[in-house]
């Protein structure tokens, strides 16, 4: 779920998730390093992409959304004979370590049935976010605007976020575990996708987009590293770490390199644009295998970004060259998504001519990849990486607690809603 990786750069009726601070991770998923091994004709980037950043409503509820909605809901509480009862980190156990990142780490954990419940056991990815490097790298608003982001959507193709918590030493998220892997490891193993695959893929990334943009929300960190591929085959953006409320324009230069649109880069304020800008940028990657612009510093990036210059392979057809350009537009008021029919002129490309939105929407289309999963715990699809020591997640390791007097929390201000 995330990796050392590329180098940086509204109100809805849906619950808030449970939040709960029990005394009893802005995980970026990102590429290695660099892109620095990429020649001019590259086909080997089996490195992830960092993402940095620096200071500087379509009404589409259907039933199943809702039905999400509710079970999230469901499976952050457990009932006992007395009523609700709110879930607590020490009803879990931890797994395995799903995947590292600059201040924390992502768990696969278990929820233990309750003693009166017995039943199919439940497995989540937690999120750990250590509260100080958070604090000292300046994240603290990134990560708050994840939870409270997360709390307010569901879709099927978004991670859901069932609970929050905090002790001491961290803020933790529970969230879906979607045990397929990252779309960057299915690409770097096909080595590029056809244009059919990619349309499935770039299909439901839109109907994301669709309604985080009714919401006013941008993602701002779209790349392969942050689709996770479900049992089915179905993409889930995961990672909303850069995620923010928007009605019209921010500021804030966050992303990672080879995602970012010109008018980040210039610090010309951006909007919603940003996110169909980075859907061309995705669509070239996985039909291609690489990203457009790539270069050894995020600078070099950024210098190739502004001065437009696309290599175009032979092979690549002519309908998907033309969308790409058309979302890879630099002037962002002719880019597609942007324009006056917003969304619908996605929907409506030529491009996408065959896609049933509804169907797709809906998980009834075949996905064309169907990763290997034998159960709801199974990780095979991420590296085996080991777990952290118990004193490090004391809220999930009791034993590990210490006593009240030694559990200083100076950054307890900073995460009021966790």
């Amino acid at each position: 779920m995330s990796r050392s990786h590329r180098q940086p750069a509204a109100t809805s009726f849906y619950p808030s998730p449970t939040s709960v601070t029990h005394s009893d991770v802005d995980l970026s998923l990102s590429r290695k390093e660099s892109m620095a091994s990429i020649d001019a004709a590259p086909t080997d980037l089996d490195t992830r992409r960092a993402s940095t950043t620096a200071d500087t409503g379509r009404e589409r509820e259907e039933a199943e959304a809702r039905a999400r909605a509710k079970e999230a809901q469901a499976e952050a509480e457990t009932d006992d004979q007395d009523g609700g009862q709110t879930v607590k980190l020490t009803d879990f156990d931890v797994v395995e370590t799903l995947g590292t990142g600059t201040f924390g780490r992502v768990l696969l954990v278990r929820l233990r049935p309750a003693a009166n419940q017995p039943g199919a056991v439940q497995h989540f990815a937690m999120k750990v976010l250590r509260k100080s490097e958070v604090v000292r790298l300046k994240q603290v608003e990134h990560v708050n605007s994840e939870r409270n982001i997360l709390s307010r959507i569901r879709h099927p193709f978004i991670v859901d976020l069932y609970a929050t918590f905090q002790d001491h030493l961290n803020v933790y998220m529970l969230l879906s575990y979607v045990p397929g892997g990252e779309l960057f490891s299915h690409l770097r193993r096909a080595g590029r996708f056809s244009p059919d695959v990619t349309r499935f893929y770039l299909s439901t990334i839109v109907l994301a987009l669709r309604h985080l943009h009714a919401y006013d929300i941008i993602y701002r960190d779209l790349k392969p590293e942050n689709l996770l591929l479900d049992h089915r085959g179905y993409l889930r953006i995961a990672d909303f770490g850069f995620a923010k409320i928007v009605p019209d324009r921010t500021w804030t230069l966050c992303g990672t390199p080879e995602y970012l649109a010109p008018e980040i880069i210039q610090s010309a304020g951006h909007g919603k644009a940003v996110d169909w800008w980075a859907c061309g940028i995705l669509c070239y990657e996985m039909l291609v295998g690489y990203p457009p612009f790539f270069d050894d510093n995020p600078f070099g990036i950024y210098d190739k970004i502004l001065k437009g210059k696309v290599y175009w392979p032979k092979e690549l057809d002519r309908g998907s060259k033309e969308l790409i350009q058309e979302f890879l537009q630099p002037d962002r008021s002719r880019r597609l998504g942007n324009l006056g029919g917003g969304v619908e002129d996605v929907l409506l490309h030529p491009w996408f001519r065959g896609v049933d939105w509804g169907a797709l929407e809906r998980g009834e289309i075949r996905a064309p990849l169907i990763p290997q999963v034998s159960s709801q715990g199974d990780t095979r699809n991420f590296s085996n990486l080991p777990l952290p020591h118990p004193a490090e997640i004391p809220g999930l390791i009791p034993a590990a607690m210490p006593p009240p007097q030694e559990r200083v929390d100076p950054y307890a201000y900073s995460f009021t809603e966790f």
